[in-house]
């Protein structure tokens, strides 16, 4: 899998802890008038650049998005395959860093009953869905690595039963991912907290926002471009982290919104640095 942007900034040395995590379902790029992308493209850089996360899992990117905002935010660079296994449709992007995180591993998976097979999908789901993940080393003097993993779930009411099942897929493949080491579980799930698949995500790992020593913003993520968010789908979910802040980040410009989602960003220490 190609990494798709460059323009890397040189590295520092120290990561200043904490960690910074975020998860954004930036909305496709194919909407027209008020929403179009070349309007709500500043507003998104502007966003990142205010909030500095070392990693983003991003949602719904296509890679002319991915390629406008590294190309305005050169310090980030970003890679992953669309849920086709090619470029020409939504991604799980993942950005980060480099002057902050050293990307060790990356790779993917179709959330499906043959999660290896490209563009594979299962469960009655009108489009295929993966998860995209990376395994990252910190820039400082203990360096420390994680899993992060970005994903996408079923969006229709009728796939709740999808959704619970990707759930539980990508639960079952955390631990050879993993290896034991610290991981954020970063994406748009669709699926309210009252719902089984948060329920099994809930399960194994921490809702960031649930355990968060601080919280800012709303809790609800989705709004429609209308800045008022209706229902909590988007989630930072976490194991070997503690959060110490979690924010739904509501920045706009006037009437423009750089998304129908929120971000939510995390705040993190290492759990080895806490006790």
């Amino acid at each position: 899998m190609a990494v798709l942007a460059t323009g890397l900034l040189v590295a520092t040395g120290a990561l200043a802890e904490p960690l910074k995590v975020m998860t954004f379902n930036v909305r496709y790029a194919s909407d027209e008038g008020a929403q179009r992308w070349a309007v709500r493209r500043p507003v998104m850089v502007e966003l990142i650049r205010r909030a500095a996360p070392d990693v983003i899992g991003t949602q719904e990117l296509l890679q002319r998005q991915g390629d406008d905002i590294v190309a305005a935010l050169p310090g980030y660079r970003w890679f992953g395959r669309d849920r086709r296994g090619g470029h020409a449709d939504e991604h799980m992007g993942i950005f980060y860093r480099t002057d902050r995180l050293t990307l060790i591993d990356q790779g993917d998976f179709w959330l499906s009953d043959t999660p290896e097979v490209v563009g594979s999908q299962s469960w009655g789901t009108d489009l295929p869905r993966l998860a995209s993940w990376a395994v990252f080393e910190t820039r400082e003097a203990k360096p420390h690595r994680f899993l992060f993993v970005d994903t996408h779930l079923p969006h229709r009411d009728q796939d709740g039963e999808a959704r619970d099942k990707a759930a539980r897929l990508i639960l079952s493949r955390l631990p050879d991912l993993a290896k034991g080491l610290p991981l954020v579980l970063a994406g748009d799930m669709n699926a309210r907290p009252d719902t089984a698949a948060y329920r099994t995500f809930a399960g194994a790992l921490t809702d960031a926002w649930d355990s968060a020593k601080r919280r800012e913003g709303p809790m609800l993520t989705f709004h429609d471009f209308t800045g008022t968010p209706d229902r909590r789908i988007d989630y930072l979910f976490l194991r070997g982290f503690k959060a110490d802040t979690v924010t739904t980040d509501t920045y706009h410009r006037g009437k423009v919104y750089p998304s129908d989602h929120f971000p939510i960003e995390a705040t993190l220490r290492f759990e080895d640095e806490t006790r």
